[in-house]
């Protein structure tokens, strides 16, 4: 109760002095020492809260003010407005009566006023600072922050008649000066001051000091937004041609830096498309050898488009799935065969062909299209822009080269070790072989075996880049696809495999999981589990999912390996057998006769010698237990075989 009151105070935001309220009445009601303790107890913590929660919104208006300030800079345009804005979120974020900035004048080698907030006096206003007088002066020589709580009794700085003059007219007391710093240079000094004695915490110095950068920040760039203007109008219409030519060839020169950089590096397709479309702007789309998108997109307004969709789990530079294009009729508009006929043309030239506002450039190997580039843009395109665009088809085709012979080199090796662990297991140096390419077999893998209809190469290809991906192995044997991989959940394994290879192929990939199982010895017959779980799928008209033979209920009973009874009771029956054991109670014993009575409330009272009510609330209990649905066909016959299993091996159960 006594923290409840609290929390309503809290929640009105109430001030401090009315958590004493419930101490006090409950004093004045008599309480005993005990409650007194422990709501003064629960009024400290509240006020710590209260506290805490003032802190944070205040420190949410400081980082909101410096957002607002921030956001003032990017739209620098007027620099006054910028200067006086940070000067008056100063004065009331720190909560002090006035907020000024004085800047350095190289001219006269002292610091005068610039931009006051909440001052009344116009001789404070024009105020000018020798360069070590008064706070500001110190703060402006060695460039640190300082503060004074008593401005005029405070002996640490030089007093100067006109300035505490100045000062005295403005009636300032508590005065905090943080340096305005462009790299290890002074400019100016921001301050926020008081009109009573008050002194400075850390916190508010750090937030004074960040105002002040962005105003060191804002005259900066007004600085050099000025001096950009000038040297702008200095510039010829003679050096501007000069710059563009120049221009030209030093990004020709440095996108083809960058395109070899990446090739040494390691880079794929998708980061050659950026430098391209980086440098020369527009959309790309690199097609492969049939004329299928490997990434991007040639779909523009009212137009059909070229599109890929990227394998979220294949290695960078893959491609999954890939649509051909669409035909586009009517004017200005390219359909696959157009571009097709271009991509012959290119190869033929040796260079570049321009097809409406479309790029074609396009490589082949032994007369034989490895890729293609298409470029849409609607600007003019130079020469020099059109061997940009060759030489990132040169650099493509070499990347796509490379990665097809380590990818069907390494998928052998993979295939090969697989297909050895399953036909050959007493083969000697399979463990090492499995080290050689990243893959731990005394840890726990799943064997999944995909059933498919079609497609070959490219759900091998799929299994291959995931296995690579997860330190696992992967092979095409016959008609199904073969995979091990790490983890111990076969179902959730299967599930996650026939849903991405679906995706991929674009029709159903029936995945058989068996599993977890550890060392070479196992996989074997982990394999012929798994296609006993995918074939039984198929039967079951489940064509598209993936489940192990836990998931597939009694089935998995057949198809298991182990034929393991127990786990079966477990997943089935297991919550109400372990009810039972733990409350002493005969859950199992009235599942048993409602099903034996087809289900019939009152003959299972009458069979158990019990009131209708009574059975009703246990076939609640069960329902609770079992989850939504046990009363389903597929469900109950399950059950029913679980209940009869449990007679058999517990027979005086």
């Amino acid at each position: 109760m006594s923290t409840r009151v609290f929390l309503e105070l809290l929640a009105r935001e109430a001030s401090a002095v009315e958590f004493e309220g419930p101490v006090l009445a409950a004093r004045t009601a008599g309480a005993d020492a005990a409650t007194l303790a422990e709501l003064e107890e629960a009024k400290l913590a509240a006020l710590k809260v209260r506290a805490l929660l003032r802190r944070r919104a205040r420190r949410e208006a400081e980082l909101s003010a410096l957002f607002d300030t921030a956001g003032d800079l990017a739209a620098l345009r007027d620099l006054d407005a910028v200067l006086e804005a940070i000067v008056h979120r100063a004065r009331q974020l720190l909560g002090t009566d006035a907020a000024y900035m004085t800047l350095h004048d190289p001219d006269r080698g002292d610091t005068r006023m610039r931009v006051t907030d909440g001052s009344v006096s116009a001789k404070f206003r024009s105020l000018r600072l020798a360069m070590g007088a008064g706070l500001g002066g110190l703060v402006a020589q060695t460039a640190t922050p300082y503060s004074t709580a008593d401005y005029f009794a405070d002996e640490r700085f030089r007093h100067m008649h006109d300035i505490d003059d100045a000062v005295q007219e403005e009636g300032l007391v508590a005065i905090l000066g943080v340096p305005l710093k462009l790299g290890g240079r002074v400019i100016g000094v921001l301050f926020a001051a008081n009109r009573s004695v008050r002194p400075f915490t850390q916190d508010e110095v750090v937030l004074l000091g960040s105002l002040a950068a962005h105003a060191a920040v804002a005259i900066d760039n007004a600085r050099l937004l000025q001096e950009t203007r000038n040297a702008l109008e200095e510039l010829s219409e003679a050096n501007r041609r000069l710059n563009a030519h120049s221009e030209a060839v030093e990004r020709a020169a440095l996108a083809h830096d960058r395109m070899t950089g990446l090739v040494l590096r390691g880079g794929g397709v998708e980061d050659v498309a950026a430098v391209v479309t980086e440098v020369l702007g527009g959309s790309l789309a690199v097609l492969d050898d049939a004329g299928r998108p490997i990434t991007g997109d040639l779909g523009g307004p009212g137009e059909h488009a070229v599109r890929a969709r990227a394998d979220r789990t294949a290695p960078s530079g893959h491609a999954d799935r890939m649509d051909g294009a669409d035909r586009a009729d009517g004017p200005g508009r390219l359909d696959a065969a157009a571009i097709a006929e271009a991509a012959q043309s290119s190869r033929t030239l040796g260079r570049t062909v321009r097809r409406g506002d479309l790029l074609v450039a396009s490589v082949d190997v032994g007369g034989e299209p490895l890729c293609t580039l298409v470029l849409r843009t609607g600007r003019q395109v130079s020469d020099t822009d059109h061997r940009i665009l060759e030489r990132a088809a040169l650099v493509t085709a070499l990347l796509l080269l490379f990665r097809r012979t380590v990818a069907e080199a390494e998928g052998r090796v993979r295939g090969e070790l697989l297909d050895d662990l399953i036909s050959r297991p007493g083969l000697g140096g399979l463990g090492e072989r499995a080290r050689r390419v990243g893959v731990d077999l005394d840890g726990d893998h799943v064997v999944i075996v995909v059933r498919h209809d079609g497609g070959r190469e490219r759900a091998a290809f799929w299994a291959s880049s995931r296995a690579t991906l997860e330190h696992g192995l992967a092979a095409q044997r016959g008609d199904e696809v073969v995979l091990l991989l790490p983890g111990g959940d076969p179902g959730l394994l299967a599930k996650r495999v026939a849903a991405e290879l679906s995706a991929s192929l674009g029709h159903p990939a029936t995945a058989g999981a068996c599993g977890p199982v550890r060392g070479i010895a196992g996989v074997a017959a982990a394999h012929r589990e798994a296609r006993r779980c995918a074939d039984a799928l198929r039967a079951l008209g489940r064509a598209g999912e993936g489940a192990g033979a836990a998931e597939l209920g009694f089935v998995g009973l057949l198809v298991g390996e182990g034929r393991d009874i127990g786990t079966f009771l477990d997943s089935a029956l297991g919550p109400v057998i372990d009810y039972d054991a733990r409350r002493g109670t005969s859950l199992v014993g009235t599942l048993t006769a409602y099903f034996g009575t087809g289900g019939s409330l009152s003959r299972t009272a009458e069979a158990l010698h019990i009131h209708v009510n009574t059975v009703t609330q246990r076939l609640d209990r069960i329902g609770r237990l079992l989850g939504a649905g046990w009363q389903e066909p597929e469900r109950a016959l399950e059950l029913q075989l679980a209940l009869r299993l449990h007679r058999l091996s517990h027979p005086t159960a």
